[in-house]
């Protein structure tokens, strides 16, 4: 997957998830969200659901910003 790619299906995925959770963050925080909840949600769909494909990466990017975005809610309520 290309860096390009991987910064566009990052952004989409982190405005969505930021959007679920309501969540107002920035844009380097957004696009950081997304490509980490990319690379977690895509090795976790991939290696559970054996899923392929742009959408299989959408959708798993999106769950692991939601993820991501939940853990960090935790670790910041302190």
């Amino acid at each position: 997957m290309s860096i390009v790619f991987l910064l566009m299906i990052g952004a989409a995925a982190g405005f969505i998830a930021t959007r679920i959770m309501g969540v107002d963050t920035g844009l380097f925080t957004t696009i950081a969200i997304g490509v980490l909840g990319a690379l977690l949600g895509g090795l976790v769909l991939r290696f559970l659901l054996m899923l392929t494909g742009l959408a299989a990466g959408l959708v798993g990017a999106v769950l692991g910003a939601i993820v991501l975005i939940g853990l960090w809610h935790l670790g910041t309520r302190r």
